[in-house]
């Protein structure tokens, strides 16, 4: 009966009197109003009345930023949403130097990121989000730590754009696309321009090679199975043919004169 009593009455101390911090907490005790220690994972004595502890947890923590409405430096009206990661470094500032850390992060990280957003171009938050990103960061973890607060990272989401406004950044990359598609085909004309005139040159400049072309052209013809035949007569042979007109022009005209 004296045993029963005993275990009962440890349980109940206990009870009263132990309090339980994980491995990933650690515990800010009060005693009478002040801050007096901070403890670590394990089982710790806590006077009731006298004493107050206040678990923090120190795992990484992933905070949902919703979609905050922005304008851009280029008055382009959007919605822009972000998560941010942030872990507490110090536990005993987390307590005492704001009243409730997770409501300050998340209300520090949504002013930051309209300001952030609303002084960058629309450009600018299209293709260099990483770079906003950084500087939100890096803004926010300035901020906090002097709550004990460690921003890790934060990432931007969504950024929504109005109906009209993406109809026309579609159109901008459209007309982007078909530009450089204009631009590529005429470096290839140039090219095969340049190309086709070299090998003009090589072919005037070398006896007999347009013949030998002009029987390779032939060659390449005969394994055809259409019908029909082109046939391609060299150059150098219609000015034989102007240089006999001449000539026989002239001997005209000579034996006119001679008569």
């Amino acid at each position: 009966m004296e045993l029963l009593t005993f275990l009962i009455g440890a349980i109940v101390l206990a009870v009263i009197f132990l309090r339980e911090v994980k491995q990933y907490e650690r515990g800010v005790v009060l005693t009478m109003g002040k801050f007096t220690s901070l403890r670590g994972p394990g089982w710790s004595i806590v006077v009731p009345i006298f004493q107050q502890i206040q678990k923090v947890d120190l795992r990484v923590k992933a905070v949902d930023v919703p979609d905050q409405k922005v304008i851009t430096k280029d008055n382009v009206s959007a919605s822009i949403n972000a998560v941010i990661y942030y872990r507490v470094s110090d536990a005993a500032k987390a307590i005492l130097e704001v009243e409730d850390f997770r409501f300050a992060v998340s209300q520090l990280a949504q002013t930051t990121m309209r300001n952030i957003v609303g002084g960058a171009d629309l450009d600018e938050v299209l293709s260099q989000r990483d770079k906003l990103s950084e500087r939100i960061q890096q803004i926010i973890d300035a901020e906090t730590d002097e709550w004990g607060i460690t921003v890790e990272n934060v990432e931007l989401k969504d950024f929504f754009l109005p109906d009209d406004m993406e109809r026309t950044i579609a159109k901008q990359a459209e007309a982007e696309r078909e530009r450089r598609s204009v631009i590529i085909k005429a470096e290839g004309e140039v090219a095969a321009a340049d190309n086709m005139a070299k090998a003009a040159n090589t072919l005037a400049q070398a006896p007999g090679a347009l013949h030998l072309r002009t029987l390779q052209s032939l060659n390449d013809l005969s394994s055809d199975q259409s019908n029909t035949v082109v046939f391609a007569v060299p150059i150098e042979i219609l000015r034989a043919f102007e240089s006999a007109k001449d000539w026989m022009q002239v001997s005209t005209e000579a034996k006119v004169n001679k008569e």
